[in-house]
């Protein structure tokens, strides 16, 4: 886990050009940082997720394609799956 969070698992991603099951290892690392029962504000999600990565955009969107994370249709609150 270090290659990926040299820093920690709590600290930043090096990288998210990974093949598809390390993609799968980092997004549960980083699904682990929300609560269980907390709905988030996309705003929220956004805070947390620039702390991992740069591209908190791409993080966030395999996040719920890959079912860690699901949302409203519009985009508005968040939450853990």
């Amino acid at each position: 886990m270090c290659r990926y969070f040299p820093e920690g698992t709590d600290g930043p991603l090096k990288t998210f050009y990974l093949q598809e099951k390390h993609k799968l290892v980092v997004l549960r690392e980083i699904a682990k940082r929300f609560k269980s029962g907390h709905v988030y504000s996309e705003m929220e999600v956004n805070e947390m997720l620039k702390s991992a990565y740069d591209d908190f955009v791409t993080l966030r969107r395999y996040l719920i394609e890959y079912g860690f994370l699901d949302r409203k249709p519009d985009g508005s609150q968040y939450w853990l799956k």
